[in-house]
């Protein structure tokens, strides 16, 4: 099965369609399409394609299987180190994942809706956001993320380049994370 038929499967959005902005207890999430948002920067900026990395955090679901993520610490240092220590301090196990739609799943939340989790400084790289990237999400203040949440999208979302921190890409699993729905639980990360 390809990642194509996957993501066909998932149910993909109309081209141009604008989803406007999720926004709970000030973490949010862009939903909308390049076409309706820009970077930010005045000059389009190159995004380089993901590299190998040597720390891989697998992600344990509860109802069976896991999704492997490459981490870019070389990326995004701070934000790898911080989730590192929250797996494996457990602070993931038995959390929900919060948000699912049909470009993004999104968990992590330690109040299971959206409003939970403290926050870091972001560290914005030039990743793209290609199927399988994950990320972390954040208020309305661009400098600031979330230091529990992290979302992992189901389509290419160029939206997010420069917006959002990128700090790992799936690398196994895929077809679980397009599977995954609200209220589905982590039962373990894994940092190694």
């Amino acid at each position: 099965m390809t990642i194509t038929t996957l993501l066909q499967g998932a149910g993909e959005q109309k081209r141009g369609r604008r989803a406007g902005l999720a926004l709970l207890g000030g973490i949010s999430l862009a939903a909308c399409d390049a076409s309706s948002m820009g970077t930010g920067n005045a000059t389009p900026v190159p995004f380089p394609s993901p590299v190998a990395t040597t720390r891989v955090a697998t992600i344990e679901l509860d109802k069976g299987g896991t999704i492997q993520i490459a981490l870019f610490g070389s990326d995004a240092s701070q934000t790898v180190k911080n989730f590192e220590t929250k797996a494996t301090q457990g602070f993931y196990n038995g959390l929900k994942f919060h948000r699912v739609e049909d470009w993004v799943v999104q968990g992590g939340d330690p109040s299971g809706n959206g409003t939970g989790g403290g926050q870091m400084p972001s560290e914005y790289n030039k990743r793209e956001f290609k199927v399988g990237s994950v990320g972390i999400a954040r208020g309305q203040d661009p400098r600031i993320n979330n230091d529990a949440q992290f979302f992992i999208v189901k389509r290419d979302s160029p939206h997010l380049n420069g917006n959002y921190t990128n700090f790992g890409q799936v690398t196994s699993g895929l077809e679980l994370v397009v599977k995954i729905a609200i209220g589905d639980k982590i039962k373990k990360i894994s940092v190694a």
